[in-house]
């Protein structure tokens, strides 16, 4: 079996079984790398490179590509910057809208490609600098707010909670997991809420002591996060208190800091 590929859409939707009526667990964008686990005449079942997710997908959504330039990471680097318009023009003129934060594979002067593809880039896009990240974070989660709430989704047409943190620290140069549960095992603990920073993230637990919910730490006493829409709430020691349903929540769980 062939095992290395591209997405090679604007996004793909991952699934938790082969059918287009199975649930998205989360989406795959332009240029993101998969290995191939399983295939059949339509889906495959595929793990992700970024961050080691596994769902199934349509194979006609992927790209072919080989080992030696799957792993070349020097050719990974450049991403859709935050804007609205990430236009990519195709050879035959057709056209693909990315989202931000979206890679784009090879680029060079103005084009990017996948395999034998080759794709006009007409916007800007950047490698993200980890130096930056106290700089750039704020205004890159704001950039998504009012963005719909969308399980699985990882895009301004749709995102969910984790996914919402996972892409604006790739926009700032630092990977995490998908989900939440899997984000609260990445990083250092931050001992008091009152010791929060721009940038760390909060965990939240249900009444089994599951972790369900992350959002992003604005400072010691707001957070951003994606409930219903991304949007800003204040937080205490007790979790988030929506101002708008006049009640707590979310049960804050723990903090963590990641650079």
């Amino acid at each position: 079996m062939e095992i290395y590929h591209l997405c090679r859409v604007a996004v793909a939707p991952l699934r938790n079984e082969p059918s287009d009526r199975s649930e998205i667990v989360s989406q795959l964008l332009f240029g993101d790398r998969v290995k191939l686990l399983e295939k059949t005449e339509k889906w495959c079942k595929v793990i992700t490179y970024h961050d080691d997710y596994e769902g199934w997908m349509d194979y006609k959504q992927l790209k072919l590509i080989t080992e030696d330039e799957f792993l070349a990471e020097q050719n990974y680097t450049y991403l859709t910057p935050v804007q609205l318009d990430n236009t990519l023009i195709a050879s035959d003129g057709t056209k693909y809208y990315l989202t931000p934060g979206s890679t784009l594979p090879n680029y060079k002067d103005g084009f990017c490609e996948i395999g034998e593809e080759k794709f006009r880039v007409t916007s800007l896009p950047f490698v993200p600098r980890k130096e930056n990240f106290r700089k750039e974070v704020e205004g890159n989660a704001k950039f998504f707010e009012n963005t719909s709430y969308l399980w699985g989704g990882r895009t301004f047409f749709g995102i969910d909670c984790s996914g919402f943190v996972q892409t604006v620290y790739k926009l700032n140069g630092l990977q995490l997991k998908r989900d939440a549960s899997q984000q609260a095992e990445q990083g250092e603990t931050v001992d008091f809420l009152e010791s929060a920073v721009l940038g760390d993230l909060a965990f939240f637990d249900n009444e089994e002591g599951k972790i369900t919910h992350v959002g992003l730490m604005l400072n010691n006493h707001q957070i951003i996060h994606s409930a219903g829409k991304v949007h800003i709430d204040p937080i205490d020691g007790q979790g988030i208190y929506s101002a708008e349903l006049g009640r707590y929540t979310h049960k804050l769980r723990i903090i963590k800091r990641f650079f």
